[in-house]
Formats: structure tokens, sequence, C-alpha cells
């Protein structure tokens, strides 16, 4: 699971780029759960240990239980990742996808659109008639955009997604 690309991506998303959070998830599914233990494994430093896992239980995807160490009598945690939380931000990205892919289409399928050559800004065929087919930024007549590809393309990735 760790090996996806996808699921590396969601990591790298909630640690803010932190490339030791896969190793610290894969220590912890070995069965190494306390934080010392964790940076003693990865020799990943344990401020940036706790950085990470806390990101992670923020996220919901770690868990952890406090108890006292019994020789220095501080709290120490043991940490557990969740592999079903993963699965759901997966879903619930791919849902966001989809949607913003569908949105997309439509406003492509629904709208005619006109283009300064020279800056390349996109109007709709309301906003160009309104400035009489002149590109507002620049005074440079607007051409008519044939937006057929952008519209097979958006299909295309909505066919993608569909089968994933």
């Amino acid at each position: 699971m760790l090996s996806d690309p996808i699921v590396q991506e969601i990591l790298m998303d909630i640690t803010n780029d932190e490339k030791s959070s896969v190793s610290i998830i894969e220590c912890i599914q070995k069965g190494k759960t306390f934080d010392e233990e964790i940076a003693e494994e990865t020799e990943i430093r344990l401020n940036i240990v706790r950085k990470v896992l806390y990101k992670l239980y923020d996220a919901g995807i770690a868990s952890y239980k406090r108890s006292r160490d019994p020789e220095t009598n501080w709290y120490i945690y043991s940490w557990k990742f969740d592999q079903d939380k993963i699965s759901e931000i997966i879903s619930k990205k791919y849902e966001k996808f989809s949607e913003e892919i569908e949105k997309s289409l439509e406003f492509e399928e629904e709208n005619m659109f006109f283009a300064c050559n020279l800056n390349g800004h996109r109007y709709k065929f309301d906003e160009a008639s309104e400035n009489n087919f002149s590109c507002p930024k620049c005074g440079e007549s607007l051409e008519f955009q044939d937006n057929k590809t952008i519209i097979a393309e958006l299909k295309q990735i909505m066919k993608k997604n569909n089968q994933a």
C-alpha cells in the first residue's frame, strides 16, 4: 500500500512534503510503535518523527495511546497507523476531482469562447461581445476559439477516472 504513488502523494500532502513519512509508517507497521524506537530504526531525528506523527494524527491517519514510563515517569506514546483512513482520503480525493472535471466539462460545453492571440486571455461570448470583440487587457482583436479539443480531453480524463 505504501508503495502506491497516490498513497505517497497523500502522505506528502499531509506531512507538508516530509519524505520521511513513508519510512515512519513502514516502521510502525513493522511493530515499532514508540516515537523513540521509530527514530532509532529509521535514523530520522526524533523531532522530525514526532512532527510527522502529529501531522498524521491531525489527519486521522495515526492514533496513539499515552502511558507513563515506569523508569522515568515521563509520558510515552505508542503509535498506530490507520490504513482505512488512507482509502477514505483517496476516495474523497477522486470524488472531488471527478466533480471538478464534470463542472469544467459542463462549463466548456455550455459556452462559446474568444481569445486574445497576443496575451492568451480567454473570454466567454457575452464578455467578448460587451467589449466589441476587443481584448479588455490590451485592445487586440479577439478570435473565436474552438474548444472541442478541451472538451474531448475532459471527457477522456473523466473516462480514465471512472475506470480507476
